[in-house]
């Protein structure tokens, strides 16, 4: 191929991409397929909740591994990572991330970090783990080794301590439909629940964020392409074919978890039949290497 793709990626990580069991990219045609798209000039994005860290040893590191290392020899192959929904980012290269940027107007107070820290480990490490490599936000996660559903049945009571313990605080802090503002009257945090976490965020960040950063940088590259496909597992990941509609971009969204509830969009909302989360990913990346005439 000689022209590039006139084509767009924005990916979720967790899901799409990597195994919300493992945490890890277990199907080995992502990687080579991520390369032989990035290869081809199709600049892709991974707009994610994770940190920095996860993204450049569990996705970055095999993707060099694979080649793109190499492929970083042509100009025309633009990779970027927008890490904690938008609270940092970095432009990725033959050597892997580049400097991080973080926005430290979004970070939670420091007595907040330390007091979530203390509750993890004081009630809660035997199920969940403290994300120790979060820059301005909180993470706490399902430990690997322990069953979803014996993470399921504490989590909702971890929400709600959490809730107490930073309402307590003063900081202004938002779960679902319950609120405790600050003494100014705003509530400028939240706590997200996912399906293996508990995030606590400044409620600015999210994955429109996130895709209005990337597409920021890629088109301080040069040409942007007019068509892009976002690819998530969570209802909250619409939110990055949200901004690029709204941007004027021709966009649809692939759904790889779509039993929670397709939304109703402007645009096309894609699903991979019955597959979902990385099965659906790597199909849909398949389908893209074979459409380009990369296989």
């Amino acid at each position: 191929m000689t022209h590039e793709p006139n084509l767009g990626l924005l990916f979720d990580v967790d899901g799409p991409l990597a195994s919300p069991t493992t945490r890890t990219i277990n199907i080995p045609s992502i990687v080579t397929d991520l390369v032989a798209l990035a290869s081809a000039g199709v600049p892709i994005a991974f707009i994610t909740g994770r940190s920095d860290a996860f993204i450049r040893d569990e996705v970055v590191a095999p993707l060099l591994a694979a080649g793109l290392a190499d492929a970083f020899a042509s100009p025309r192959v633009r990779m970027f990572g927008v890490f904690e929904k938008g609270a940092a980012w970095a432009p990725i290269g033959a050597e892997g991330l580049a400097p991080v940027t973080v926005d430290h107007s979004v970070e939670l107070p420091e007595a907040s970090v330390e007091a979530v820290r203390a509750l993890v480990a004081s009630t809660y490490a035997d199920t969940m783990f403290f994300d120790e490599s979060k820059l301005a936000m909180i993470s706490v996660e399902q430990r690997v080794d322990v069953a979803h559903s014996t993470y399921q049945a504490v989590q909702e009571q971890f929400n709600d301590e959490t809730f107490v313990l930073l309402a307590g605080q003063g900081i202004g802090v938002r779960l679902r439909d319950r609120e405790e503002p600050n003494a100014a009257g705003a509530v400028p945090f939240r706590l997200d629940p996912t399906i293996i976490s508990t995030d606590v965020e400044s409620v600015l960040l999210d994955k429109d964020r996130g895709a209005e950063r990337a597409i920021e940088y890629f088109a301080g590259l040069g040409n942007v392409p007019t068509h892009w496909r976002s690819v998530g597992d969570s209802r909250g990941d619409y939110l990055m074919a949200d901004h690029l509609h709204t941007a004027g971009y021709e966009v649809a969204h692939v759904d790889v978890r779509p039993a929670d509830g397709i939304l109703e969009r402007p645009y096309p909302i894609i699903t991979e039949g019955s597959l979902i989360h990385d099965e659906a990913g790597a199909a849909f990346l398949g389908y893209w290497v074979k459409e380009l005439g990369l296989a």
